[in-house]
């Protein structure tokens, strides 16, 4: 008798929809441009420079190590769900987005834009340090997602609080998937919320 797949149920079908289109990469990726967008005073040529500049260095080569990784076998999926092996893909996003953040400032970007790449480089900083100095897996789309929303709020005002259903549904997600704790899952919102917030006004109050 053959046997056949059962369908995925739609509980699963939403989480695995949530980690797909709400992962850290598409949110690095839009994020500097929605940002640069506002504080360039909508100016299109420089939001799309230093948006692009952000974006490629902390998310698009990144994604392009990662992906080429697990075809390769070096990691189980592109989402790097083993804790272990995750020292390389962390060390290639902070030496990658320590890049753009210097061509920020070389370039003198924007000080929001540069107080973005700054709380997102301290946010992956942090993040390594919890998941191989605490050996706690700490979920990076929990702290994106939270970072991100926080600082759109700031930028553009209480109307992106609708945004938190979002953070709300990639975090429910990653505990549907069994990839993440609610424990990890409710640490990197934090993370991602508390000090991808406080790096961010900091740094663009001192510039």
């Amino acid at each position: 008798m053959n046997r056949t797949t059962p369908a995925p149920s739609s509980r699963r079908t939403a989480a695995r929809l949530a980690t797909e289109v709400l992962a850290p990469w598409v949110w690095v990726l839009g994020l500097p441009l929605v940002v640069g967008w506002e504080v360039t005073g909508h100016h299109l040529g420089e939001t799309l420079l230093w948006g692009l500049v952000v974006g490629i260095t902390g998310s698009l080569i990144p994604m392009a190590v990662i992906i080429r990784g697990a075809r390769q076998g070096k990691w189980d999926s592109h989402h790097v769900t083993d804790r272990a092996g995750r020292l390389v893909p962390f060390a290639v996003c902070i030496l990658s987005l320590g890049g753009g953040l210097a061509l920020l400032l070389v370039g003198n970007a924007p000080h929001r834009m540069i107080a973005m790449a700054a709380a997102e480089l301290a946010c992956l900083i942090a993040a390594l340090a919890i998941t191989f100095g605490l050996k706690f897996k700490i979920s990076m789309h929990a702290v994106v997602a939270a970072g991100a929303t926080v600082m759109l709020i700031v930028v553009y005002g209480p109307v992106m609080a609708l945004l938190i259903p979002l953070v709300i549904w990639v975090c429910w997600s990653r505990v549907e998937l069994r990839d993440h704790t609610t424990a990890q899952v409710v640490t990197g919102t934090l993370l991602g919320a508390v000090l991808g917030g406080v790096v961010y006004f900091l740094v663009a109050g001192a510039l």
